[in-house]
């Protein structure tokens, strides 16, 4: 490489301080690879490259899909296209991953919550055990497990993109409403084998 720049710099920027070049990656990860299959352990050559295939694709699919965001609103603010990179479970799962997403895990989670197919409210997250303790805020539904078994699959996989500290959800019913005491419904209370006052002819 002529003038000491990394492959793939743009022309008088200089790479970030400790950054790795993706020529460098590469045959790092390839020198990695060859060694392996001299080894001869071809169980775990095939281990290797079905690791690098499956990083690749989802770190492509995590480019692609934060380049989409960008070049969707060209003239929107940057406060706006970071706010839409943040709110993406592909591009803030990388984020989170590599300790790069600034939001605490606690704004992390109400994220993960906004896009749930029905409305919860979280009663408490142990960081220690990783157990978030959500709370319906209405019906759902049927009330069925069912219906209740989905909101918690789509709670697990959201909260898997955007707060992976959360290990476990525990999913509360709503809390029910008082019954209401209808005045005037039914025959008038008896006291004492004689008509209340209030209701005496």
């Amino acid at each position: 490489m002529s003038g000491g720049t990394s492959a793939g710099a743009a022309p008088g920027v200089p790479p970030a301080s400790g950054a790795v070049s993706a020529e460098t990656a590469g045959r790092l990860v390839e020198e990695v690879l060859d060694r392996l299959a001299d080894s001869g352990d071809r169980a775990a050559c095939e281990a290797a490259e079905e690791l690098v295939r499956v990083l690749m694709e989802f770190y492509g699919a995590g480019l692609a899909r934060a380049v989409e965001l960008i070049g969707r609103h060209p003239d929107a603010t940057a406060r706006d296209t970071l706010a839409a990179l943040l709110g993406d479970e592909l591009v803030a799962g990388l984020l989170v991953l590599h300790g790069l997403h600034p939001d605490d895990v606690r704004r992390r989670i109400d994220l993960a919550l906004d896009g749930l197919p029905h409305p919860v409210e979280t009663v408490g997250f142990d960081a220690a055990t990783g157990v978030l303790r959500l709370r319906l805020t209405g019906s759902a539904g049927c009330g069925c497990a069912g219906t209740r078994e989905g909101i918690e699959q789509a709670a697990r996989a959201a909260l898997a993109c955007f707060a992976p500290e959360v290990t476990a959800v525990e999913l509360r019913e709503a809390p029910r409403e008082p019954a209401l005491l209808q005045i005037g419904a039914g025959p008038p209370r008896a006291v004492d084998g004689r008509h209340s006052p209030a209701t005496a002819p």
